[in-house]
């Protein structure tokens, strides 16, 4: 994609492809053992040739507002479409009434310079997979993070 390629952030009822470009990112969806999620919202982002370059959801579980996925594709790292995404997402979940928004964050740095902060796991909410995972700790090392609004 070229550097003066726009890049389109809309609100779409596409879940499912936007799971599969978070897998095909390196976020891991499971079908197995899923905790109830209420799918709220979610936002793609798109270049020109509409192809898909990001995403995020936002989400609840058990009560409390997750981002259940955001992801951009290497083509348009640095372009601020994370932040794009991530400001519809905040803004949405303010909208709705939320004091705080969890995460899993592969990219800890990124959501740190937007405020949220690393949550121990004795403190997070356990409704988080990575939790159960046997790569949790051994090749995989998320963080829950929380961001208040």
């Amino acid at each position: 994609m070229s550097e003066g390629s726009m890049v389109r952030i809309e609100e779409t009822d596409d879940y499912g492809r936007l799971v599969g470009f978070f897998i095909e990112n390196g976020l891991e969806f499971s079908a197995e053992d899923e905790v109830p999620t209420d799918i709220i919202k979610c936002w793609a982002a798109e270049n020109d040739a509409q192809v898909l370059v990001g995403g995020c959801v936002l989400a609840k579980r058990e009560g409390r507002f997750i981002c259940d996925g955001i992801a951009t594709d290497l083509s348009v790292r640095g372009r601020r479409v994370g932040e794009r995404l991530l400001a519809l997402l905040l803004e949405e979940a303010r909208a709705r009434g939320a004091s705080a928004v969890y995460l899993v964050a592969r990219a800890p740095g990124f959501f740190a310079h937007y405020g949220f902060v690393p949550v121990a796991r004795e403190n997070a909410p356990n409704f988080f997979e990575c939790f159960t995972c046997p790569q949790y700790g051994v090749t995989c090392h998320p963080e829950v993070m929380r961001g208040d609004l």
